[in-house]
């Protein structure tokens, strides 16, 4: 058994150093973007003509279809419908450029809903004193509501980051090498499924308390007072 720990410990190690955590790290930047695009959309509303107004409408319309859809399917069905699903219409993507477009995607739906509400939480009376003094709806965004709304939307982003890191165990039933992938091919030649699964495990334990510890440091950090 500890022959087992010792030798496959390393390689399942490097292959979360490797791939795991670039995986998440990519799709939660990416998903963040996403995120704050989508929040900011569906919480505008446009001023000008009837034209203007109504294909703005229609774009709040495909972000709102945009977040529902993602947020009522699983990300397991997600991930074989882009990787396993597409090449039937023609679209090929390649098992990273698949994972990490579905994590986005997946993130960007859940986190835009976190933004959504953060930004919403700050009173309006800071918004109607930020224009007051002239400052434009982007600088009254960029230098008087987003630094609030960050504060506010730390915990709940970092859970969703700590989420993102387990949930990348699904990139393996799409050929995504990661962290249980390895653990799979390990089990595989040694036959040893419990030890190597229960190793993967702790791992994934141990990465996820190193992010809880880094989220809580965030939390004092920018702690809204």
């Amino acid at each position: 058994m500890w022959e087992i720990i010792k030798t496959s410990v390393p390689e399942i190690l490097i292959a979360g150093l490797k791939y795991t955590i670039p995986i998440a790290i990519i799709s939660f930047i990416l998903g963040i973007i996403i995120a704050s695009i989508t929040a900011l959309i569906r919480m505008s509303t446009p001023k000008g003509n009837p034209l203007k107004k109504s294909l703005w409408q229609l774009l709040k319309g495909f972000f709102t279809f945009y977040v529902w859809l993602f947020r009522s399917t699983p990300l397991l069905v997600q991930l074989f419908i882009v990787f396993y699903g597409l090449p039937s219409i023609g679209i090929q993507l390649g098992a990273w450029t698949a994972g990490i477009l579905t994590f986005s995607l997946n993130t960007g739906a859940y986190a835009s809903e976190t933004i959504r509400a953060s930004i919403s939480s700050v009173p309006q009376d800071q918004w109607e004193a930020a224009y007051s003094i002239g400052l434009t709806y982007r600088k009254v965004l960029s230098r008087v509501i987003f630094p609030q709304a960050v504060r506010i939307a730390i915990p709940p982003l970092s859970n969703s980051f700590i989420g993102l890191v387990k949930d990348t165990s699904l990139a393996s039933s799409i050929t995504l090498v990661e962290m249980f992938m390895v653990s799979q091919e390990i089990a595989s030649h040694n036959y040893q499924p419990m030890i190597m699964y229960s190793i993967v495990a702790i791992i994934y334990a141990i990465f996820c308390s190193l992010l809880s510890l880094l989220q809580l440091y965030l939390e004092r950090r920018f702690e809204v007072k």
